[in-house]
């Protein structure tokens, strides 16, 4: 006989007489009428404990009762049917006794249903268990249930958290148009922006709405982290269209992921606009964070410092999330004292203990202010070994200061920790032809060719009237190319009159002045900034997308051709945002 309900550890009370002291246990808890367990006990007591009943009870109890009682309840059905084993797998799910117990299934044998497989590839994909889950999809094509609706998006979901976003596309494309819903589009939206996917995200997303299925939180929230990705700004506009008319812009997590997409998109005015418009995200730690973190990411000091205090004066708690973004603004201007006040701050006022992120912050300040000797002190000694990303912050900092030898410290440092980083590789050797040291140059170009490794190709996009453009250095695929590479030279030539004078770049050295000046002409950011002057509106700000750290030349061109254009031009490379207007750029050459 099962327990009726999970009492309390009896309690004693001291009853005392004249004669003795009696030790009595306090009376036990009323059994709570929604325990599970006291609705079985009573369906024992009036015979009415069938199968639709265990079957029931062993969903109810999955969340709510030890993980022992739903196998026990499971135990006491004669013949137990698809839906009782779908329950107990559901019950234990997330962890291997599901996929024990679903072995157990086909072995009595019982066919699985397509709810059966969306438990266990939801299962396999928490697990990251990628053989058992491809073994699923296999039984699943052979039963015809893949493509059915539950198990379809299940199946979305674990190829997408796998890293497969290709197959996680297909799976999506199988699916019967008329059983495709918002959870299949909102698994598989997410999923490809999550894998870096945007375009397909985008595309997905555009045929949901098509295709007449309304939206939800998850499928919008997708689509505007693959807006914010590629910059999208047109995108985010008719993503936030949608949002209003679809009554979702009430929503948190819709919210902070306009505020993300807004301010990866170059628009924190728009972003805060929404911020101010929308009291759930004012309220919010949430929404707070997400708009620190969309100043921290134009180096908006002033404007994080002062939305940080309005959210102490609110009553919210800051956490780890609120300091890093402070911390960034702080340590992208080189702010040493300021970096390291809001550093102990943290502990100090609100204890919370920080993370290598936020020593990273501090670092940097150093490096960028200079103190590379103090900065690199402060990497040696933080209470947490230092990653890839302290090195790489080291290496950028002596390479704007022109300090070889720190520079070739650091790239060592950084290679032990990744020796695949081509990244490490060109900035270092940049740093040794700036001071001359070609056979230090020849030597690290000799040890990238032993290892094999390659410079990754840099690729620029641009948006242009909700259609994204993506560039590669000297490409010759665009149908406007020969258009493009006229208003290039024709930029080129513009800026070199106003005094603009090409960078050296040590992997040019040896390469006659026609050729080299070819090279530096027809970089990806160039041409997609030649592609914006002669396709988008004149006058609007040029936004460009880089997958890579900007370089060097294009950096300086870009001063000039601000100017020369007379409209300001956005970059935002792999480390930060550089808008670039009267002749300067906000980074102040740090990136």
């Amino acid at each position: 006989m099962f327990k009726i309900s999970t009492p309390k550890p009896p309690s004693y009370s001291l009853m005392a007489s004249k004669t003795e002291i009696q030790i009595q246990p306090d009376p036990p808890p009323p059994p709570n009428s929604g325990d599970p367990r006291a609705i079985y006990a009573r369906a024992i007591r009036t015979h009415s404990a069938d199968r639709s009943l265990h079957n029931h009870l062993i969903t109810l109890c999955s969340k709510s009762t030890p993980s022992s009682f739903p196998l026990r309840l499971f135990s006491q059905i004669s013949i137990p049917n698809v839906v009782s084993w779908t329950a107990l797998i559901s019950s234990q799910s997330n962890t291997l006794a599901a996929l024990r117990h679903f072995i157990s299934m086909l072995r009595h044998p019982t066919s699985p249903n397509q709810r059966t497989f969306a438990t266990l590839f939801k299962t396999c994909a928490s697990l990251s268990f990628l053989s058992f889950g491809l073994s699923l999809h296999s039984l699943s094509l052979k039963l015809g249930l893949s493509s059915e609706p539950y198990s379809g998006s299940a199946l979305i979901h674990f190829y997408s958290k796998c890293g497969m976003p290709v197959y996680a596309r297909k799976v999506l494309d199988e699916i019967p148009q008329r059983d495709r819903d918002a959870v299949c589009y909102g698994a598989a939206i997410v999923g490809l922006a999550q894998n870096s996917r945007p375009i397909d995200a985008l595309s997905a997303f555009a045929d949901m709405k098509c295709r007449d299925v309304a939206s939800s939180m998850y499928t919008v929230s997708g689509a505007l982290r693959a807006a914010a990705e590629l910059a999208a700004l047109e995108q985010c506009r008719i993503i936030h269209t949608h949002v209003v008319v679809m009554g979702l812009d009430g929503n948190v997590v819709v919210g902070t992921s306009l505020l993300d997409a807004y301010g990866k998109s170059g628009m924190v005015c728009d972003a805060r606009q929404v911020f101010d418009e929308s009291n759930s995200l004012g309220g919010s730690l949430v929404g707070c964070n997400a708009m620190l973190a969309a100043y921290a990411q134009q180096g908006d000091k002033d404007s994080a410092l002062e939305l940080f205090y309005k959210m102490e004066g609110r009553g919210l708690v800051p956490d780890e999330y609120s300091f890093l973004a402070i911390l960034m603004c702080l340590g992208n201007a080189g702010l040493v004292l300021e970096t390291d006040w809001w550093l102990k701050r943290m502990k100090a006022d609100y204890g919370l203990e920080p993370v290598l992120e936020h020593y990273t912050c501090l670092v940097g300040a150093m490096g960028r202010a200079g103190q590379l000797e103090d900065a690199e002190r402060a990497a040696m000694t933080i209470p947490i070994a230092p990653d890839a990303a302290v090195w790489r912050t080291l290496l950028t900092c002596a390479a704007y200061h022109k300090s070889p030898d720190l520079a070739r410290s650091m790239a060592k440092r950084l290679l032990e920790i990744d020796p695949q980083d081509d990244s490490a590789y060109v900035i270092v050797a940049n740093v040794l032809s700036s001071a001359g040291k070609w056979d230090e140059v020849a030597e690290v170009r000799m040890m990238m060719k032993d290892r094999r490794v390659k410079k990754e190709g840099g690729r620029s996009w641009i948006e242009v009237r909700g259609e994204v453009h993506v560039f590669l250095a000297g490409d010759r695929r665009h149908q406007r190319i020969d258009e493009i590479y006229a208003k290039v030279a024709e930029l080129m030539e513009g800026i070199e009159k106003l005094g603009y004078v090409p960078l050296p770049n040590e992997m040019l050295h040896g390469v006659g002045e026609q050729e080299k000046k070819e090279a530096l002409w027809y970089h990806s950011e160039k041409l997609a900034v030649a592609f914006g002057v002669v396709s988008a509106p004149p006058g609007k700000p040029l936004r460009i997308v880089k997958n890579l750290r900007i370089c060097r030349d294009c950096h300086e061109a870009f001063k000039y051709m601000c100017w020369l254009l007379e409209r300001e031009i956005i970059v935002r490379d792999v480390n930060r945002y550089h808008i670039f207007s009267n002749g300067r750029c906000n980074c102040g050459e740090m990136w």
